[in-house]
């Protein structure tokens, strides 16, 4: 099996049809196909029924999905542990972070890391946490820094850096505004905006509640936090925001409990082997972290 033939298949098996793929490999149409084609004889057996418009894996294709990822993994790792032989720190660091790390805490590193390497083509690429996680255990990603999940997979390696405290905040205009002091229980009558559903941010505010045998009424969901504080700041409902986005268009609610904090830091594959360019970049996260984080358990 020949590298290009197993990145067409996992292209047309992640994006669900033969012309995205192509678009995502910078290829035509026919040229994905002959490649799958080309896969499928040296397998012997049909790995996409077609459908119509719909494209799916047959049983010999989810067959071979996690074994063409490790593959492809292997041969990255090849390829990187023979260029780090030189001790060079080049060629391309893929990496991942969050909207609100990105803009509120790399900067400072990425610039520091572009100018003491500058001959490294950093691929950043902005994406929701979980969606980081997931590209990290499939080897797109060397590493990622975003929020850490509750409970990480056991495959990663997971350091915190900085640890955010979450703030209980609503709008100037909003019934809760002014109070003195409130009891946790005050917000279930409210409504609430937070991110999605299955982000890790919602659960750790999720569970907190439902610690106290309390459930949250989310009235609106956004992953994007600046989003979030417009929503709170025009009145559609209490939220929980890092403190670096308060500010006057919004207030801190007195709630009588322990602060909401989530960790975040950079995750990677325990298996994948590192380039010199991710190695330095992990130097300057660790010199990052915070005391807070230091100390997270």
């Amino acid at each position: 099996m020949d590298t290009q033939s197993l990145q067409a298949f996992l292209a047309v098996a992640d994006h669900g049809s033969f012309s995205l793929a192509g678009e995502h490999l910078h290829l035509t149409q026919p040229a994905v196909s002959k490649r799958i084609a080309g896969l499928e004889d040296q397998v012997g057996a049909r790995l996409f029924d077609r459908i119509g418009r719909r494209v799916s894996l047959t049983e010999a294709g989810r067959l071979l999905l996690p074994r063409a990822r490790q593959i492809l993994v292997m041969v990255d790792d090849s390829r990187r542990a023979i260029g780090n032989l030189s001790g060079d720190v080049g060629g391309s660091l893929t990496m991942a972070t969050s909207h609100h790390i990105g803009l509120h805490r790399l900067p400072p590193i990425l610039k520091a890391y572009t100018q003491a390497h500058p001959e490294v083509r950093l691929d950043m690429r902005f994406l929701d946490s979980e969606q980081a996680y997931q590209d990290v255990l499939d080897g797109e990603l060397e590493l990622a820094v975003v929020t850490l999940a509750p409970s990480p997979a056991p495959d990663l390696t997971v350091v915190p850096v900085w640890v955010d405290q979450l703030r209980f905040v609503c709008g100037r205009d909003h019934p809760l505004a002014g109070r003195q002091s409130l009891a946790l229980s005050a917000l279930s009558t409210f409504d609430a905006v937070l991110p999605g559903h299955l982000t890790f941010t919602r659960g750790i505010v999720v569970d907190t509640f439902a610690r106290e045998g309390l459930k949250v009424q989310v009235a609106l969901s956004t992953n994007y936090l600046e989003t979030l504080k417009m929503m709170v700041a025009i009145g559609l409902g209490w939220s929980v925001l890092p403190e670096s986005l308060i500010d006057d268009e919004i207030e801190v609610l007195p709630i009588d409990h322990r602060p909401i904090q989530r960790p975040l830091g950079y995750l990677m594959h325990k298996s994948r082997t590192l380039s010199n360019a991710a190695r330095s970049m992990l130097t300057m996260l660790e010199a990052a972290r915070s005391p807070e984080a230091r100390h997270w358990q």
